[in-house]
């Protein structure tokens, strides 16, 4: 009965950033749990690269070059997903990039904006082609988003990136609400410090690894595949009444 609840088999799944780090650790456990699978990314070569690994899984991979700040290309990727693998089951929105560490007075309006335009904005495009067609298919469907610790807590120098990721958590639960007549459920998962190709050169300094390592109880760096089993858990039927929550996956730096 339990493996049955998490077999994936017959099921579509999206996930945006799905060619390396979080998003790849997702994808990896769905393709694995019997889900058909697309990916999108910015990098043709880091596609190519990630869809011969899933495929090694024995589903079906579609991966298409997508910039999600980008409202036309979101919008054709969608429909591309649909026309190829027949629908979205579950839409992964976990696309995003990172600050550079600005001042929060030094900011400057374009990096404000470039922020909000993939971490938010991309968001909102992909969530607003999922809901469309999910509403349209009348089968119900998962919306998960993958926000921050930032979102939660303060982040000196990253004010822009931390209010990316806590509008998608308000963003989340509005659609929890809106569309939970539909079947369609949204949640967002909360990573901690997570060794990828975003945050290894953090990772790598004597000093950060000093600062911080120390402060998480499970005493090592996050990984992508430690995001695996919630993202069968949101595709699954397992999590039918389970909408407008956040994960926290943080190896419990948060309580220390």
């Amino acid at each position: 009965m339990a493996v049955s609840m998490f077999d994936l088999t017959g099921k579509v799944a999206l996930v945006t950033g799905g060619n390396a780090g979080i998003g790849l650790g997702m994808a990896k456990a769905l393709a694995q749990a019997g889900a058909d699978l697309c990916i999108w990314g910015r990098k043709p070569d880091a596609n190519a690269a990630a869809a011969e690994e899933l495929r090694a899984c024995g589903t079906r991979v579609l991966a298409l070059e997508c910039d999600v700040s980008d409202e036309d290309q979101v919008n054709a990727c969608f429909a591309k997903t649909v026309e190829t693998l027949g629908k979205v089951d579950a839409c992964f929105a976990n696309a995003g990039m990172g600050g550079r560490g600005t001042p929060f007075h030094d900011l400057s309006t374009e990096e404000w904006k470039q922020m909000m335009g993939v971490n938010l904005d991309g968001v909102f495009y992909t969530f607003r082609a999922a809901a469309r067609h999910m509403k349209a298919r009348g089968e119900g469907g998962s919306l998960v988003a993958t926000s921050s610790l930032s979102a939660v807590s303060g982040m000196a120098r990253g004010e822009h990136y931390a209010s990316t990721k806590g509008a998608i958590l308000s963003m989340c639960r509005g659609l929890a609400v809106e569309y939970g007549k539909n079947g369609i459920r949204a949640n967002a998962i909360i990573p901690g410090w997570i060794d990828t190709n975003i945050t290894g050169d953090w990772f790598s300094t004597e000093g950060f690894q000093k600062k911080v390592l120390p402060r998480i109880p499970a005493r090592r760096w996050g990984k992508p595949d430690d995001f695996g089993g919630i993202a069968v858990y949101f595709a699954s039927d397992a999590s039918a009444y389970h909408t407008g929550d956040m994960v926290i996956i943080d190896g419990g730096y948060i309580n220390f």
